[in-house]
């Protein structure tokens, strides 16, 4: 039924391992395959392509459905449907930031302060042209294929690059004056697949697996017992998605079920035993749906 285009490159992995864990396992020959399978009556074609490239595949109807990042949606001008944020990245949970940086010797303190005729390099040469084109200065913008940062102050006055946390611009010694775009991952559709009702269904079905894959991520179900006389202290170290599941049990103590972040779990399993909580149970989640 519907096509699908995913990512290559620095992506690739975090989507695969993403499918997978949404119970729609990626198979290919080879890690080097441009051509995959999915094993699921909703999806007929699995291709993985830059993600350069995949905006502009999915607006031409070449496929009903890919994942890109915002960032080439925007540079690409790509007129599709998007189905959502998918918030991970090739590192990080963070998304990734469009960014305007200089020199650390430079002048400019924001991206108003370059004067016309600056040399920028930049993988975005679109959307890097509307950016300075808005701001009324005469850039002279160069397509750079890679290494950016190793061309300041040189070869260019100032890059356009992305990045998560900023680290590799600053070891470059670059600082960064304006932040152009934030970019998240994107599921998103060709319009006319989205306007085929059985294809939109059948994209929202995929769509819920990856959103409830990604939300039980560092997330687990605790359970354990509790007597009513320490029932208001284990409460209360509880967090909840709403609040936590309270049953009675035949001895008239109390089963209690809770979602809680993986991360702290190594403090508050011991907090919730010393508030008198006994019989915990740690279970990993795979899916969070609401």
């Amino acid at each position: 039924m519907l096509k699908i285009v995913l990512p290559k490159g620095s992506l690739e992995k975090a989507t695969l391992d993403l499918f997978e864990a949404a119970d729609l396992s990626v198979v290919r020959s080879s890690s080097v395959d441009y051509k995959a399978s999915i094993d699921d009556p909703r999806v007929a074609e699995v291709r993985i392509l830059r993600p350069q490239e995949i905006a502009t595949y999915v607006q031409e109807g070449l496929f009903d459905i890919g994942i890109t990042g915002r960032d080439w949606i925007e540079e690409t001008n790509s007129e599709v449907v998007s189905l959502g944020e998918l918030r991970y990245s090739k590192a990080t949970a963070q998304p990734v930031r469009v960014v305007v940086a200089v020199a650390d010797s430079s002048s400019a303190q924001s991206a108003k302060d370059l004067k016309d005729g600056v040399r920028v390099t930049t993988e975005y040469p679109e959307m890097t042209r509307r950016y300075f084109a808005n701001l009324g200065i005469k850039a002279d913008i160069r397509l750079s294929y890679g290494a950016s940062e190793a061309k300041i102050p040189d070869i260019a006055d100032c890059v356009v690059d992305i990045t998560e946390t900023g680290r590799a611009l600053r070891a470059a010694g670059l600082r960064i004056i304006d932040t152009m775009l934030t970019s998240y991952t994107e599921l998103i559709a060709n319009k006319e697949s989205f306007a085929d009702p059985v294809k939109r269904h059948a994209m929202e079905q995929i769509m819920t697996l990856l959103t409830g894959t990604l939300e039980a991520r560092d997330k687990v179900l605790l359970k354990l017992n509790v007597s009513e006389n320490a029932m208001e202290k284990v409460l209360a170290l509880l967090p909840a998605a709403k609040s936590p599941t309270v049953s009675r049990l035949a001895s008239g103590d109390y089963a209690i079920e809770s979602v809680v972040t993986k991360r702290g779990i190594n403090t508050l399993i011991p907090d919730l035993i010393d508030a008198g909580a006994s019989d915990l149970l740690e279970i990993p989640i795979s899916k969070i749906i609401h």
